[in-house]
């Protein structure tokens, strides 16, 4: 009931933050600006498209505010919020793009695609009508014509392999769901992981139900990877977070100058709560990942391992214009329990701000803690063992663990930029699927015996000459264990599933071998959370 209770002050005080930004009197300001653009429509020499230039202008001042408030147009206020809210409507289908010929990779399960007859191979060819293979389509291009309103009709042809004829569906599309959680998998007999992608509407049912299936295989404890997670909905992390306790803890305040200071504290009903919990993060880590993790490492219930995350400690709302246009405006900060804000300084302007950030890949702190200084202003203590920690630009690991670098190469850079892996693979599977399908009955065999020849090699070598990128032996034969891994990856993905893919890229991920390490040795793990 407290959660429900505080999900409902935080949506009324949004609302009434609403209300009285829209009842504010017109200032001098607001006059100024308006009176500007009107001058420049009535009396400018050349002709201008003043939508556009007012869209410009609201850019640049949102810039001058801070790097999180931003404009968003009528066209992408939609498309911004479907990953969030967790579904978007169209046909349910995964598609590539190969030889200009759109391939779908697998119908979802229980979609509108799969229950007309669609099946994975199937090239599709017109789309109500419009040719579309052969004219240089792109992603963008598809989804536009297969997403639309639930309810409504798309026509598509498609050739399938083996038919001689062509094959007509309608499809009424409906809503389809969008994931948070990537994968989840025993590590090890009492190991569970569970891969977050991010913070979601659907997201705590997913966690929820991942969990769930882990315990029906003995888990006991949890490696959480949140690395490349940039954030979503703030109560989706605390909902996470709940779960990790025993009684009422806080896990997330905000205070702004026109936001009063809301609180918001887990349940005490934490069906997680003994088991104990690495969070794997790194510099893509951002907002509602910080959140979570800064809650587990302010009360020392869970080790965060990796890198520093990225430091993303601003609240936003949404404030829909005229024209369904929308200023996502921040309002307030969050603090972590300890009271840390883990927002990065800002006040150089926004360019500065990027360039900060992108300083970490050169500067060698994804080498090397010792590379990162903060200041001691920054520094707290953890709430029930008085460790150290700090605030002032991102979450700081208990544990760092630097980047792995040991493949990279460029030659590989160069393979990876150019989209081969994904190009070669997707050719490969689509002339070898109906053999690795009836040849590879469960993962655990697919996983254990598949192997590429030299021949597969050779035409993948092939494949980025003819993209462009030039073979060399010494870089190849340095990258070569994690290209092939990744392209087994990709072909696991489309025999089964992510949750596939996952295990079979992290079979390489030294990060998630320290972790499984850490949490499998209680003297360790109690040892760094300074548990006497």
């Amino acid at each position: 009931m407290k959660k429900l209770l505080n999900k409902t002050v935080f949506t009324v005080s949004l609302f009434l933050i609403s209300l009285t930004a829209s009842s504010q009197v017109l200032n001098d300001g607001t006059f100024k600006f308006g009176r500007t653009l009107s001058l420049i429509d009535a009396f400018y020499v050349d002709s201008v498209n003043l939508d556009a230039l007012t869209e410009k202008a609201i850019v640049e001042v949102l810039k001058n505010l801070d790097p999180h408030s931003t404009f968003i147009t009528a066209k992408d206020v939609k498309d911004m919020n479907e990953p969030l809210n967790g579904n978007f409507e169209g046909i349910g289908v995964q598609f590539n793009i190969l030889r200009d010929s759109i391939i779908i990779v697998e119908p979802l399960s229980g979609g509108p695609s799969e229950k007309v007859g669609i099946k994975a191979g199937d090239r599709v060819l017109n789309i109500d009508k419009e040719k579309v293979a052969g004219i240089s389509i792109t992603t963008s291009g598809v989804r536009k014509r297969l997403m639309g309103p639930k309810g409504t009709k798309v026509d598509i042809t498609v050739y399938r392999k083996g038919l001689k004829d062509l094959l007509d569906f309608s499809i009424i599309r409906d809503k389809i769901p969008i994931f948070s959680v990537d994968a989840s998998y025993m590590l090890d007999k009492e190991t569970g992981y569970i891969k977050l992608n991010k913070f979601a509407a659907t997201t705590e049912k997913e966690f929820s139900d991942a969990v769930a299936g882990l315990k029906k295989s003995n888990m006991k404890n949890m490696v959480l990877d949140l690395r490349g997670n940039g954030g979503g909905y703030m109560l989706a992390a605390t909902e996470l977070a709940d779960k990790y306790f025993t009684d009422q803890k806080l896990l997330v305040y905000l205070s702004g100058r026109k936001t009063p200071k809301q609180e918001f504290k887990s349940t005490g009903n934490g069906s997680l709560a003994s088991s104990r919990l690495v969070v794997l993060t790194d510099e893509g880590s951002a907002s509602a990942s910080e959140i979570f993790a800064g809650a587990m490492q302010d009360w020392d219930r869970g080790i965060i391992m990796g890198r520093r995350t990225f430091g993303k400690g601003l609240v936003q709302n949404g404030f829909y214009l005229t024209d369904g246009s929308m200023i996502r405006l921040t309002i307030a900060r969050y603090y972590t329990p300890t009271g840390r804000s883990i927002q990065r300084p800002y006040n150089e302007g926004y360019d500065k701000y990027m360039e900060n950030f992108y300083k970490r890949f050169t500067d060698g702190e994804l080498m090397s803690a010792d590379s990162i200084h903060l200041p001691d202003s920054v520094k707290f203590k953890t709430l029930v063992n008085k460790r150290v920690v700090y605030g002032g630009g991102g979450i700081m690991p208990d544990v760092f663990v630097s980047a792995d670098t040991s493949y990279n190469s460029a030659y590989f850079n160069k393979i990876y930029a150019k989209n081969v892996l994904v190009a070669f693979t997707l050719e490969y599977f689509d002339r070898n699927r109906t053999k690795l399908t009836s040849q590879y009955k469960s993962f655990t065999d697919f996983k254990t015996n598949f192997k590429f020849s030299e021949n597969d090699i050779k035409d993948f070598v092939a494949k980025g000459e003819a993209e462009g990128v030039k073979f060399n032996e010494e870089q190849f034969n340095k990258s070569k264990d994690e290209i092939l891994m990744i392209m087994k990856g990709y072909i696991a993905s489309n025999i089964w599933q992510s949750n596939e893919l996952y295990q079979v890229v992290n079979e390489n991920d030294k990060l998630i071998d320290k972790a499984l390490k850490l949490i499998s040795d209680k003297k360790s793990y109690n040892s760094i959370l300074g548990i006497q």
